[in-house]
């Protein structure tokens, strides 16, 4: 599990999901011949998957630190790179979401409306004022997958809820947590307002 992930683990832990890594999808599409028809079959893989009794969540985890971030055009699949609109094809290609939903249902025994779509985002691309993270939100909100909308997090909603894990008296051998702890105890973080909370 990569950093940032492990981060949005902790996360969906606190709101009492399993949560497993990296599991693949088969996702069978028509090829691009046009003398014959012809499909192929790839695993198409998530970053994280997330169940409880009455939800399973497809994650799919940007951290991008250090790099232009989450593209809007890209996330919606209005990308004139057909590779950066690939890299969020569980969001935007309705073939790959058709076939993951249909795949979780096989599964793991739930139905499409108990199966939600997520994105987590480390850092979205443009300037202070969030054009492309105010787009993605807008434009996940708008697609219904599964059970509703696709939901959009970004980094100070998973920092909260990482930091409200790590106030947990009880004991975690956890890197991300212990990273909190530490910067903690070093005096280094602000104190949590009791208002901040992520929404389940």
């Amino acid at each position: 599990m990569e950093a940032f992930e492990s981060f949005v683990a902790l996360t969906l832990e606190a709101q009492g999901l399993v949560v497993s890594e990296a599991v693949k999808f088969p996702v069978t599409r028509q090829t691009a011949k046009a003398a014959y028809a012809e499909t192929q079959t790839h695993g198409f893989e998530i970053d994280l998957v997330a169940a409880r009794a009455d939800k399973l969540i497809l994650a799919t985890v940007k951290s991008f630190f250090g790099s232009r971030g989450v593209v809007s055009e890209h996330v919606m699949g209005q990308s004139s790179t057909q590779r950066s609109n690939r890299l969020y094809a569980m969001l935007n290609d309705p073939v790959v979401r058709d076939a993951l939903i249909d795949g979780s249902c096989k599964r793991y025994g739930y139905t499409p409306n108990q199966i939600e779509l997520r994105l987590y985002a480390g850092h979205f691309a443009g300037d202070k004022k969030g054009v492309h993270e105010r787009r993605i939100r807008d434009w996940c909100a708008s697609q219904h997958v599964g059970g509703g909308p696709i939901r959009v997090f970004g980094l100070e909603e998973v920092a909260t809820a990482a930091r409200r894990v790590a106030n947990s008296k009880m004991y975690r051998d956890n890197p991300a947590l212990v990273a909190i702890k530490v910067l903690e105890a070093a005096g280094m973080l602000t104190p949590l307002a009791s208002s901040d909370v992520i929404a389940d």
